[in-house]
């Protein structure tokens, strides 16, 4: 049996090179046309997004923008999307709502901002210490998790799709040297999430600070650290200027998926192909906003690097092993009381832990000069 799979494996594949090779490979017969045309309704729909970013915000607001261009573009125009910058036409964080009852139709995010409504919703943004950009796409698209997802969205009448990427994320930014865990005892520190339950069972105050205000709260000692996103929105933010030591790694965010939520009465009216066309755009979103972050990202890196004025520091094993300890307690509480909370977890985290091994072989089994 298994020669016979592996026979007709070669022989597609050749039928496929050659296809490829003499220029055929797009073309269908009669019978394949007819079955994949595009079936429209010859509607136009206009439909607004929200998001939580600030108008043309760099990479996300952009981004957002570049995907309701490539809706209409695909779609021939049949579907056009007017962007909002988060307070244009609702507060930023009233976006969840906003959709879900349809005063918008779409709307650019992350789930972690929603734990309010449910603590599953962060679980599909990032896991703490858990995986990083490549696994997490993996188990959302091929591991269980657009199952789920779907599942937990549709009782709050949303379909969302995972729609960019920030990458793993820095430590943060600090006025006090942290040499053990014992440092971080004291200070208030913005971190947002399961992060900022995490630092704060360490003997640090979380504190949330809207993104306007980081700079003068940290400047005049209001907040001790804050965390924000990686090195180039951090070097637009001016962190830099005025704090002593830029920490890694990005325990709290080692990923950071950001989705599209679209309000799901009205997607389930929409024709099959624009259905499609949102989910490819979205998917090719996902891929474009995480390059971006990683180009820019690395460049900012150096750039806060070799102009010296911060000290960028590892996290010292001892802290990153005690605030490992408190999450891991962090976690058992929020799952231990929340049946899908604990579904969505565990399904990442047994992804996580069958994905490692051939991940250390394929990837980190390497040097680069």
């Amino acid at each position: 049996m298994k020669n016979i799979r592996r026979r007709k494996f070669l022989k597609n594949l050749s039928l496929a090179s050659a296809a490829i090779t003499s220029g055929t490979l797009v073309s269908c017969s009669s019978e394949n046309k007819n079955n994949n045309s595009i079936q429209t309704d010859g509607k136009t729909y206009e439909w607004k997004m929200v998001t939580t970013w600030p108008p043309h915000f760099p990479i996300l607001g952009e981004y957002a923008e570049e995907l309701a261009k490539w809706i209409e573009i695909m779609s021939g125009g049949r579907m056009k999307i007017q962007v909002y910058g988060g307070g244009e036409l609702v507060p930023a964080f009233e976006t969840f709502d906003a959709v879900s009852q349809g005063v918008a139709e779409m709307g650019h995010s992350a789930a972690y901002y929603w734990a309010g409504k449910s603590s599953a919703a962060q679980f599909f943004t990032c896991i703490p210490f858990g995986l990083n950009t490549s696994q997490f796409n993996s188990w959302l698209y091929d591991g269980g998790g657009i199952e789920l997802y779907d599942e937990f969205y549709a009782q709050f009448n949303l379909k969302g799709f995972p729609c960019g990427n920030t990458g793993g994320q820095m430590g943060g930014w600090f006025n006090k040297e942290i040499n053990s865990a014992a440092d971080l005892k004291g200070l208030k520190i913005r971190m947002p999430g399961l992060g900022g339950k995490v630092v704060t069972k360490a003997g640090a105050s979380s504190v949330l600070s809207p993104g306007g205000e980081l700079y003068t709260n940290l400047e005049r000692g209001v907040i001790d650290a804050l965390e924000w996103i990686g090195p180039y929105h951090d070097y637009l933010m001016g962190f830099h200027e005025i704090a002593k030591y830029y920490y890694y790694p990005g325990w709290h965010e080692p990923t950071a998926t950001l989705e599209l939520i679209v309000n799901k009465s009205l997607f389930d009216q929409l024709p099959d192909y624009l259905k499609k066309i949102i989910e490819v755009a979205c998917t090719a979103t996902n891929i474009r906003i995480h390059a971006a972050f990683e180009a820019k990202n690395t460049e900012y890196y150096h750039k806060i690097k070799n102009e010296g004025k911060v000290e960028i520091r590892k996290y010292p094993e001892d802290v990153l092993n005690t605030l490992r300890k408190y999450y891991n307690e962090v976690i058992r509480e929020i799952i231990s009381n929340d049946e899908m909370s604990r579904r969505v977890y565990e399904s990442a985290m047994n992804f996580k832990k069958n994905m490692y091994e051939w991940t250390e072989v394929a990837e980190i089994n390497y040097a680069l000069e």
